[in-house]
């Protein structure tokens, strides 16, 4: 089966060089410009969205190392009956594992430091179950958190700023004073540091401490607990699972999934993806209708190959079909040799970043100020086939007015002067 006659000529034309002339092969050269132009915009377009996958896969995931999947809350009062709640929660086949825990806002001091944390009380034995952070211990032992022993957790970015070691001893002031006949005297408890984990996010390593959950109720003085975490067989259908929950639960429970207590920051992630697509969509563009220069010169150069088609028989039509095959194929083999490059790109970030350090002698990402020494990857189908797509319509669009031009050519008059 042949080609027809359209398709055969505009690839004729897309592969002429520089023997078949001076001009065509300038013309020839823009050509080659165009494909690398679409190819290098597809493949900075593919290497940033995977490198913006990478950071949020990464922040995520520490951060999940330390919030749970779905916690649920009481509504007014504190939770009494945890077991119960966890027991009703499991009877859901993607529910793997539930904890107690008690929370609240406290001061903490050492020396001549003052600052607010966030304290979260645990049943150490219950914790692992639903959270990594309790794996994650760098000196000391969870084991430490006993009922009555007033021993913490705390992460590894306190501990450095306030120099505290296993050991050592710091004071928490609960919000929750004691009423004397000389007023409200703040509550005031002293702890020792059993323990110090690196969650790997700054966030939680430097404002969470951790206790066991009956010296957290004794310090906030309430009876039960703040409310119970739950970890899911995949935390991205945890909102799923949320909303489930929520219909089988009860309404004087509270459900709130991962998604929802970082909202602000995954919507901020969302909408700085989008943004960088459509910035580094515009370089796509603007390769694109590079194409638009060169088939305006191939036009012009081949007004008598196509009086003489047109004399021969071929419609208005063929003619446009001609020199849009010639733009769409440039445009497929850029597309084509920028999604390979990107994926390329993409899947070895990591050893390219490294090379370019080693060359020039400086860190891309310093440990000490982003707390993540290497660029992390993440390629997503999805967004290769968007790029795809959307460079290869840009490039097809490119074609429609060169090409609806050199339909409009008059054979007599581009025969005049042959």
């Amino acid at each position: 089966m042949s080609l027809p006659f359209e398709y055969f000529i505009g690839l004729r034309y897309t592969r002429a060089g520089r023997r078949a002339g001076r001009r065509n092969g300038f013309i020839s050269f823009i050509s080659g410009m165009s494909v690398a132009g679409i190819a290098l915009g597809v493949a900075a377009l593919i290497t940033v969205l995977s490198v913006m996958n990478g950071f949020q896969k990464e922040v995520r995931d520490r951060m999940l190392s330390v919030v749970s999947h779905i916690e649920v809350h009481a509504s007014a009062t504190p939770l009494t009956d945890w077991q119960t709640v966890i027991e009703a929660a499991r009877r859901n086949p993607r529910v793997v594992a539930g904890a107690p825990f008690v929370s609240g806002q406290a001061m903490l001091t050492h020396d001549d430091s003052v600052r607010g944390v966030l304290v979260r009380g645990v049943l150490p034995e219950r914790e692992g179950q639903v959270a990594d952070f309790v794996d994650q211990v760098k000196s000391g032992s969870m084991a430490q958190l006993k009922p009555g022993s007033f021993a913490v957790a705390i992460g590894r970015e306190m501990s450095r700023q306030l120099m505290l070691q296993p050991g050592d001893r710091l004071t928490l002031i609960a919000p929750q004073g004691t009423l004397t006949p000389a007023g409200v005297v703040p509550r005031l408890r002293q702890f020792t540091v059993a323990a110090i984990f690196d969650a790997g996010h700054y966030e939680y390593d430097s404002s969470l401490v951790v206790m066991h959950l009956e010296d957290a109720a004794r310090l906030f003085r309430v009876e039960g607990v703040s409310g119970v975490r739950l970890k899911t067989s995949s935390m991205l259908d945890a909102p799923e699972i949320g909303r489930e929950l929520e219909g089988t639960l009860g309404r004087d429970l509270y459900v709130r999934d991962w998604s929802r207590e970082n909202r602000n920051w995954f919507a901020a992630v969302q909408i700085e993806k989008r943004m960088m697509f459509i910035i580094l969509t515009l370089i796509i563009a603007v390769a694109a209708f590079n194409l638009v220069s060169m088939l305006v010169m191939t036009v012009t150069d081949k007004q008598a190959d196509i009086a003489i088609l047109r004399t021969l028989g071929a419609s208005p039509a063929s003619v446009m079909k001609i020199f849009m095959t010639q733009g769409a194929l440039v445009g497929l083999l850029g597309t084509a040799a920028g999604v390979v490059l990107g994926v390329l790109l993409a899947l070895n970030i990591g050893p390219v970043v490294a090379s370019v350090e080693n060359l020039f002698g400086f860190q891309v990402l310093p440990k000490g100020v982003y707390f993540i020494n290497h660029i992390p990857s993440d390629l997503h189908a999805v967004d290769v086939g968007w790029i795809g797509g959307v460079a290869c319509v840009l490039a097809l669009a490119a074609t429609i007015y060169p090409s609806w031009r050199a339909s409009r050519v008059r054979p007599a008059e581009a025969l005049r002067y042959e």
